[in-house]
């Protein structure tokens, strides 16, 4: 959380925080985060991955969906977000 609020820019923060409270069980801390992480760089493959499960986790399977074929684009070669 630290790291995060010194850089709030920092992608690897909010992706591994959000990892971490998914795993304690924090899901709707989890999906900010992992929100968060989605914004900073939107054509990430990971990052949409752990979205989806923070859903899944979440009883949200709509959103779940909606996260995994971002990820099913990025998979593929394309992008969410064109630079």
């Amino acid at each position: 959380r630290r790291c995060v609020a010194l850089d709030p820019a920092f992608f690897d923060g909010w992706h591994a925080l959000g990892l971490a409270l998914l795993k304690s069980g924090e899901t709707k801390e989890a999906i900010g985060c992992g929100l968060q992480a989605v914004t900073l760089q939107p054509n990430d493959l990971l990052a949409w991955t752990a979205l989806s499960q923070m859903y899944v986790r979440d009883g949200n399977i709509p959103e779940a969906e909606a996260a995994k074929g971002n990820a099913r684009i990025l998979s593929l070669g394309g992008r969410v977000v064109r630079d």
